[in-house]
């Protein structure tokens, strides 16, 4: 199958780079991106690439390249839809906050969507891919969609699951561990096997069959959420026996069955993939009575969950069990560095904890905007937006969030907290001067000789 017209259903953080990349290395190939947020596309579009609604090193000359030539960003979704050789769904799959499943199914819905509006539009044969994460056996629906509803063309389903982390997409793009397409129709797999044979080597795409494929995605983050929770278990057995994580870490890392990736302990992983896709292995599992497995699975969870409440206890506690209208600066609120991806970040729920306790939180990241900070917490429902309106406070100068602070509190792992200038920092705080260091990226030492009250994750060091 000869694709000359690719079109990709969702302009989020999935659809955007992925086809930019995919425009990138095909010139001859034309890639439209659609989506029904108008604001979105208007973003892609602008011709200031510092407004691009997603923040990822490198992604701006992959769009100053292919932008205008063959790739396209836009609301039309039927025109792209009608002349597309191949359409990638790369929609949404929040967890279910509804009915069956609630708080662990995915939801899919949007996906539905578009398999309805793709046979309704559709005049010639397809090949679907899905990119978004979904629950195995998915490629299923899909396919009864299309085909009942559809107008009598052909539609070839694959799997096409993506495994980019975020801050580093474009390199994960551009040089893959491995590209995973998995489908039952042969034509249709050498299709996608060709547009990433531009600039992947054929051995590192591997093809399966779809549910393997489907599947494959939901294990490596279930795989990659476990390392962490692992690890951050590991943490707390370090603060109790003078142990510490980093050392342990390096350890266990430097044997090769185990390997370093994933092995930093911090406040809580977080990202919109690993709590859904493991929530929805869970899910998955308890369908099929297979509870030990669920169970298991679970305990990430709950591990995770717990690592974010004991870092925020441990603000109260070691602040004299009061943090009432006391100034606690968060460093950070994006889930990682190198994003401005907020999706189930750790410096949300600890911020909720510490904001029930009356506090006064202020916060500095340098790519989330504080209408983002103040949608995140408004999102939880704890309490009325005017109320966190009154209670946090977004500083874009991190020197002047941290004036007259009680306590800093470094919630992401960017690099630029490394390089400030902690004696004026400290020289401006209120004294005993608190710094918890949710991400371990600060030298201990230099906190020491400052004179800090200094705790970091997975060490006993809490010295003043």
């Amino acid at each position: 199958m000869n694709i000359k017209k690719i079109a990709c259903i969702g302009a989020g953080y999935v659809g955007g780079p992925t086809m930019s990349v995919i425009a990138q290395k095909n010139p001859d190939i034309i890639v439209t991106v659609v989506d029904l947020n108008q604001a979105r596309i208007d973003a892609w579009n602008d011709s200031d690439l510092n407004n691009l609604p997603i923040y990822e090193p490198g992604l701006e000359a992959v769009i100053e390249e292919a932008r205008g030539r063959n790739l396209f960003f836009s609301t039309d979704v039927d025109k792209a839809i009608h002349e597309a050789d191949m359409i990638f769904i790369s929609v949404n799959t929040p967890t279910k906050t509804y009915g069956k499943g609630k708080g662990q199914a995915a939801d899919l819905k949007f996906i539905e969507l578009c398999a309805r509006q793709i046979a309704s539009v559709a005049q010639s044969d397809k090949i679907i891919v899905e990119k978004s994460t979904l629950p195995v056996r998915t490629a299923d629906a899909l396919k009864s969609i299309l085909d009942n509803t559809g107008n009598g063309v052909n539609f070839h389903i694959l799997s096409n699951p993506e495994f980019l982390a975020e801050g580093t997409a474009i390199p994960d793009l551009q040089n893959p561990d491995r590209v995973l397409i998995g489908g039952e129709n042969r034509d249709a797999i050498e299709a996608l096997v060709g547009i990433y044979e531009a600039w992947v080597p054929r051995e590192r795409i591997l093809t399966t069959n779809l549910w393997s494929s489907e599947l494959s995605k939901l294990v490596a983050n279930a795989f990659l959420a476990q390392r962490v929770s692992s690890i951050n278990a590991i943490s707390e057995l370090c603060e109790v026996t003078g142990a510490n994580v980093d050392e342990v870490a390096r350890a266990v890392g430097t044997d090769s069955r185990i390997g370093p990736k994933f092995l930093k302990s911090s406040v809580g992983f977080g990202g919109s993939c690993f709590q859904k896709d493991i929530l929805n292995l869970v899910y998955i599992a308890r369908s099929y009575n297979l509870h030990a497995v669920a169970n298991y699975w679970e305990q990430v969870i709950i591990l995770n969950d717990h690592q974010k409440s004991r870092f925020a206890e441990k603000i109260i506690r070691d602040m004299y069990n009061t943090v009432n209208g006391k100034r606690i600066v968060f460093l950070g609120w994006a889930f990682k560095k190198d994003t401005n991806d907020t999706r189930e970040s750790a410096a949300i729920y600890v911020a909720d904890h510490l904001l029930n306790e009356e506090a006064n939180i202020v916060v500095y990241d340098p790519k989330v905007t504080a209408e983002q900070i103040y949608r995140d917490l408004d999102y939880l429902g704890t309490r009325s937006p005017a109320e966190n309106k009154r209670l946090v406070q977004v500083i874009e100068d991190p020197y002047e969030a941290c004036k007259d602070a009680h306590a800093i509190a470094v919630l992401t792992e960017w690099d630029e907290f490394r390089t400030y200038d902690w004696k004026l920092i400290k020289e401006n705080m209120k004294r005993p001067s608190f710094v918890f260091d949710g991400r371990s990226v600060l030298d201990s030492s230099l906190m020491e000789s400052l004179n800090f009250t200094y705790y970091k994750i997975g060490s006993n060091v809490n010295k003043k």
